[in-house]
């Protein structure tokens, strides 16, 4: 696992193998994660990420959310409360260099925001225990603004809560990556 674009391009990433099943961790595989800011950034979506403000729920190893800072992202949350996702998010926001706000919490069960809404965010939970829908509904708590762009991967096509808008939904060998706006 590598940084794709930016600032910190090639830079290798804490080694995680082939993830860690008990700790529900599958890293978005460099190809999906460079076809997702593809997307972002000069495809559909259009968002610049020079000063964005980014959240990374679920985040795993911290890499798409890094990866947002290392294209130009000004502000980057990451949230998980996994010892081993904490563990190797630490070791890449070490090897990356990032200023990085790092909360252990359970990103299904959010508390109100105490910062400014972010612009962009992206969830990949833990595939198949229904915490996407809990995380979306709490993003409502302060988390996000109207037409916040929300990346959600999932193990198959889910239907957002109706505070959202399903923009489109794109299959990446096992992963569905669906693209929400906040209405």
């Amino acid at each position: 696992m590598r940084i794709i674009g930016g600032s910190k391009k090639g830079l290798a990433l804490a080694p995680v193998g082939q993830g860690d099943a008990a700790a529900h961790l599958r890293p978005t595989s460099d190809r999906t994660r460079e076809a997702i800011f593809n997307l972002i950034e000069n495809g559909r979506y259009k968002i610049p990420l020079t000063n964005a403000r980014v959240l990374d729920l679920f985040a795993g190893t911290g890499a798409m959310g890094l990866e947002a800072a290392s294209r130009g992202a000004c502000s980057l949350t990451l949230i998980d409360n996994g010892d081993v996702a904490l563990n190797l998010i630490g070791q890449n926001i070490v090897l990356t260099q990032f200023q990085v706000q790092l909360y252990n919490a359970d990103a299904s069960q959010l508390p109100k925001n105490p910062a400014e809404p972010y612009d962009l965010v992206f969830m990949d939970p833990p595939y198949g225990k229904n915490l996407g829908h809990a995380a979306l509904i709490g993003l409502q708590h302060g988390w996000v603004k109207k037409d916040t762009l929300v990346v959600w991967e999932e193990g198959s096509e889910f239907y957002p809560p109706e505070q959202y808008s399903l923009l489109e939904v794109r299959r990446y060998g096992d992963t569905f990556v669906h693209f929400l706006r906040v209405l």
